[in-house]
């Protein structure tokens, strides 16, 4: 489950909010680092298979298990095929299952938390009573379920996670959207006749949109793990296409005599995990007045 996270927002104009938030995010060391971090690896991922032309299919049985060399910087695996653009593309896989899941997952988070805490009585009875159902259920098991029934692959992969993980934030718009739909900009907008479409998006939710965007980033890496975690139990990417969660599973059998094939994707897991939330960390402190 992806950790709510509260974002309080200081007043004044908004190129001063921004650079006070910039100047603030740049005095945190770890959050600094963790976006030098994070461009490293999608560098890594999206750039490197341009340079390194290897096959990330091709098997080739007399070069099991291979040292590294000029021809594979990280070696081979159990099919003789080379690590590192294995490694590459897995990235490019991860982010995007990353990325493409929490957008999924924003939406309908947004949308829920917007609809029941704006509309309040019976809209957000009925949506928060559906949203504590999902929450009730644990959203690994309803993707594996989901994964068994309609098929693995990347979009399956993408809704799954995505529709698992928006009831978090849904709860947390929800709270935010009570706290800022009595505001004096709101009531004189109704009061002017503005719709309830157009107070939503022009007066309410521009107020959310730093809470919503710490929790994306923070969520980036939970959606990094479940995928690497469905993948790993043979749910999500198939092979030979390559995925570090699936790398981690064709690893499991080598690990006394080719350690390094669970080390290197495991490394990948961890160092972009770690990032995500250290980025996270600091965009919720740079949104803080307080710290």
């Amino acid at each position: 489950m992806v950790p709510d996270v509260r974002v309080p927002v200081s007043g004044g104009s908004k190129p001063r909010r921004l650079s006070r938030r910039v100047r603030r995010f740049l005095r945190n060391p770890a959050a600094v680092a963790s976006v030098f971090v994070l461009l490293l690896i999608v560098a890594f991922s999206v750039l490197g298979p341009l340079f390194h032309k290897a096959s990330p299919t091709e098997i080739d049985f007399a070069s099991q298990f291979a040292r590294p060399s000029g021809a594979h910087p990280l070696g081979t695996d159990e099919n003789g095929r080379d690590v590192l653009i294995r490694l590459m593309l897995g990235g490019r896989v991860s982010l995007t299952v990353g990325f493409f899941a929490v957008l999924v997952s924003v939406v309908f988070g947004v949308l829920v938390g917007g609809l029941s805490g704006y509309f309040r009585g019976v809209t957000d009875a009925l949506l928060m009573r559906f949203t504590d159902g999902m929450l009730a259920i644990p959203g690994f098991f309803i993707a594996m379920l989901g994964l068994t029934f309609f098929g693995t692959g990347l979009l399956p992969l993408v809704l799954v996670i995505g529709l698992t993980s928006w009831m978090g934030l849904a709860r947390l718009v929800r709270s935010e959207i009570l706290r800022y739909r009595e505001e004096l900009a709101v009531e004189a907008a109704r009061a002017l006749g503005a719709g309830d479409a157009r107070i939503l998006m022009r007066h309410v939710l521009p107020h959310v949109a730093p809470t919503v965007i710490v929790n994306a980033t923070i969520g980036i890496s939970f959606a990094i793990l479940t995928e690497s975690a469905l993948s790993f139990l043979g749910l999500g990417i198939q092979p030979p296409a390559a995925s570090w969660g699936n790398m981690l599973n064709g690893a499991q059998n080598y690990l006394y005599n080719a350690p390094w094939l669970a080390l290197y994707p495991g490394a990948m897991i961890l160092l972009t995990v770690v990032a995500f939330n250290l980025f996270g960390d600091g965009l919720r402190d740079a949104n803080d007045p307080n710290a």
